[in-house]
């Protein structure tokens, strides 16, 4: 009788915990519902969120074609480029599918400036009520490397343009040039024997290792181009004997960046290794264009079977303008043009009314637009007084229309040696040189006067952002 009431408990039981986990997995499965419906509530009454971003903002102030990816929490209509607002205005386009939206800046922004991307009017695949997608990044203060010869070793360090925190990253007894990109230094220095070396390294001095070179000889133009992973440089045999001429002269080379025991190779034009007086790496391709030592102005492709490009004859290559495939050349009847280099066609480049001076070195502002002629530029002029006498050297900017500003005049005995552009165009360097007359040049391959800085300033204000010692300003292609 007592075995029969147990059973009947425990079966009491059971069932009564079986109405309770019934009951409990009612309410779970009503507290889903009830959130999936207010979710569904909330997206059909709030519209698209941002659910993630990606950006580098140092990259976007260094280079070109850095990208910012926002992701929405759910799949998005159709978003077209003119929906998406930035600010400061910089150019850029956009790609957006599924649930992400690019945009990818076609020049790199300022420094130290706040950008805010703004996307009105987005919606769900579906529909639904629109909404705003934005971020906001910071890009931050720009940092630069440069090259100082002193009586004891040189030293390339790295500074901010207030010149604080300064920092060597490589020092020996002498530095010929450098250049630096994606995070790396190449630094070409000279052997006791004359004869050049040539280091790559981080740019925080480690992990250095030496390049394989043609041979025993020295390096000039040393130039990177970080897209294409190569350096390329010229480079002449030591003599054999005093008085001897080399058997290779300025011979231009590349090698791979990534790999610097690899052996270099020639660039050689219709089947032949030139001498090259002048030459500069495309940027966003793999080619060179060069002035060989007939004045022959060649766009060629390395180790290509691509028939080179003859362009004609010039005198000095100024610039190849980063993604329009153009250059500023100089001619030696024409004076300075444009030139497409896939085409050959050229056009004169537009002249402020009236110019400063005697036109020297001209260096096109990065173009959204993919123009030649239309391109604002920073170019460098030769002040002459009433006698035809120089008396001073202006930078001066000049828009696509000839509108012309000065930017800073260097008076003489100073000397303005080179010019360079920060990678957003924001500032120039200027490499000047003090009282040349009693301001020796040394002995180097790549010779400099012994008291040399590099002044920088903001192109729209015409302030003077920045006084550092030393030359070859890391946002430079090439030496002076």
């Amino acid at each position: 009788m007592s075995t029969e009431r147990s059973a009947g408990r425990r079966e009491a039981r059971m069932r009564k915990g079986r109405r309770r986990f019934a009951a409990a997995f009612a309410v779970v499965v009503g507290v889903l519902v009830m959130a999936v419906a207010a979710g569904s509530v909330v997206s059909l009454t709030q519209g698209p969120r941002v659910s993630s971003v990606v950006v580098d903002p140092q990259a976007a102030a260094e280079s070109s074609g850095s990208r910012v990816i926002l992701t929405a929490n759910q799949a998005l209509g159709e978003v077209s480029q003119d929906q998406v607002e930035v600010t400061p205005a910089a150019p850029f386009t956009v790609d957006a599918a599924g649930r992400e939206i690019g945009v990818r800046f076609t020049a790199p922004l300022d420094d130290d400036t706040e950008y805010r991307i703004s996307v009105p009017g987005v919606r769900a695949v579906g529909g639904g009520p629109a909404s705003t997608l934005e971020t906001d990044f910071s890009t931050p203060p720009a940092t630069v490397f440069l090259l100082e010869r002193t009586e004891g070793d040189d030293e390339i360090y790295r500074t901010g343009l207030d010149g604080a925190d300064r920092e060597t990253v490589f020092a020996s007894p002498e530095i010929d040039d450098f250049r630096s990109a994606g995070g790396l230094i190449v630094a070409s220095v000279r052997n006791p024997d004359g004869s050049a070396s040539l280091i790559r390294m981080n740019d925080d001095g480690s992990a250095a290792e030496e390049f394989a070179l043609p041979g025993d000889g020295t390096i000039r133009n040393l130039q990177l181009s970080e897209r294409g992973g190569r350096i390329g440089y010229t480079y002449t045999d030591l003599p054999a004997s005093p008085g001897e001429a080399p058997e290779r002269e300025a011979q231009l080379f590349t090698a791979s960046l990534r790999a610097p025991g690899d052996a270099p190779s020639a660039v050689a034009v219709a089947g032949e290794v030139p001498s090259v007086d002048t030459w500069q790496f495309v940027p966003d391709s793999s080619a060179v264009l060069l002035i060989d030592f007939t004045g022959e102005l060649v766009i060629v492709e390395p180790g290509s079977d691509a028939e080179p490009g003859v362009l004609g004859s010039a005198v000095d290559i100024d610039a190849v303008a980063r993604g329009t495939y153009t250059a500023i050349v100089e001619r030696l009847e024409d004076g300075m043009v444009w030139i497409d280099l896939a085409t050959g066609d050229e056009e004169p480049l537009v002249a402020p009314d009236p110019e400063p001076g005697l036109l020297g070195n001209v260096l096109p502002l990065p173009s959204a637009t993919g123009e030649t002629g239309g391109v604002d530029s920073v170019r460098q002029y030769t002040v002459l007084g009433e006698d035809g006498v120089p008396t001073a050297q202006q930078v001066t900017f000049v828009t696509a229309d000839g509108a012309a500003r000065e930017v800073v005049t260097i008076d003489m005995p100073d000397a303005l040696l080179q010019t360079c552009l920060s990678p957003s165009a924001r500032y120039v360097a200027a490499t000047v040189a003090g009282d040349l007359a009693s301001n020796p040049y040394d002995t180097m391959s790549l010779p400099m006067p012994a008291q040399v800085d590099t002044l920088v300033y903001d192109i729209d204000s015409g302030e003077q952002v920045a006084a550092l010692p030393g030359f070859g300003v890391s946002w430079c292609a090439a030496g002076p």
